[in-house]
């Protein structure tokens, strides 16, 4: 690769996700020669995002994009992944794929930087992120496992509307202001209306009466901390909050260990910020995690309801701190190696 820097492909560039990426990739000061920024598989090419300054043309997503391309970030849905990382792969691209398509592929490794980062180098051409709700969560448990082996965990995530993108943010801004007009809300995005709502249900339900991202958290949480035998049950919940997840977590462990020391080891912890005060109104807020890199937690405390067991409430900003930086991340992993 060439000593200026790399030519990057960013899909999805102007979605929220995308220009998030390209933010980070400026921010981080990533060694780039040429950014190609290309649209969705559906979405038209007449927008324009920008980086470093300049304006860069929204480019057809096809195959020639790829042309050249050493880095593809993909921030767009599994669709858009199924039909073209395959196609970025062939052009010859090492491929961040942030959607949920490969994330459980056995070959793919799934990657956190803070907490498997060693896991890299068995890539064979595709790395997957994992879903931002599961970002915010193994990054303060990683060490918690490490350290009292986590047996099961509880979880309950609340969750921003702008982990489906502009429209449904669009659509709680509108619902907002048809409700204050004394107008039915217009619903489109969600099956019910959002703005001052709360909805349990974030993905397709599936037979056992869990949704598949419900499904998708447990199944990444294990392959991530590399311990099948982690009990991991999640209720998500849609709220109408623009930016910040928020998670209410029980964890249940092998061996002993006292909210104390739960706090010393996230203290020590790359990525997480402890913010554990509440007799003084100190805890993570969504709207205090917006446009913020770490994972907050606080209010922790033993559950009352077994002996070995650990509760806490953790905070991010699903975009920025979830998909977003981990792939910029794992981008900076890649050409570190």
């Amino acid at each position: 690769m060439a000593a200026s820097g790399y030519k990057v492909a960013v899909v999805c560039a102007s979605g929220v996700t995308g220009e998030e990426v390209l933010r980070i990739l400026e921010e981080r000061n990533f060694p780039v020669r040429e950014v190609v920024a290309l649209a969705g598989a559906e979405a038209p090419c007449t927008a324009e995002v920008e980086f470093l300054g300049e304006v860069l043309p929204l480019r057809a997503l096809e195959a020639q994009a790829f042309t050249g391309v050493e880095l593809a970030l993909f921030a767009g849905d599994g669709r858009t992944s199924a039909e073209y990382v395959p196609v970025a792969r062939a052009a010859g691209c090492t491929v961040i794929d942030t959607s949920a398509c490969f994330r459980l592929q056995p070959e793919v490794p799934l990657i956190v930087p803070e907490v498997n980062a060693a896991r890299i180098g068995e890539h064979q051409g595709i790395v997957a992120v994992p879903g931002s709700s599961t970002i915010q969560l193994v990054v303060p448990l990683a060490p918690v496992h490490r350290r009292a082996q986590i047996r099961r965990l509880i979880v309950s995530t609340y969750q921003a509307v702008s982990e489906n993108g502009a429209r449904a943010m669009d659509e709680l801004t509108e619902q907002i202001r048809e409700l204050f007009s004394f107008r039915d809300p217009t619903v489109d995005v969600y099956p019910h209306q959002i703005a001052f709502n709360a909805l349990p249900h974030v993905g397709d339900l599936l037979e056992n009466g869990f949704t598949s991202e419900e499904m998708m958290l447990a199944s990444e949480v294990c392959k991530i901390l590399e311990d099948d035998s982690i009990g991991v049950c999640a209720t998500m919940v849609r709220i109408p909050v623009f930016y910040g997840h928020s998670e209410n977590v029980h964890v249940e462990t092998q061996h002993a260990i006292t909210p104390d020391e739960v706090r010393e080891l996230l203290r020590a912890s790359p990525g997480v910020r402890v913010e554990d005060d509440p007799a003084h109104d100190i805890y993570p807020l969504s709207l205090f995690a917006a446009g913020r890199d770490e994972c907050f937690v606080g209010r922790i405390r033993a559950d009352l309801g077994t002996d070995r067991g650990i509760m806490m409430w953790i905070v991010a900003d699903n975009t920025r701190r979830g998909c977003a930086l981990t792939a910029v991340q794992v981008a900076e992993l890649l050409i570190s190696g």
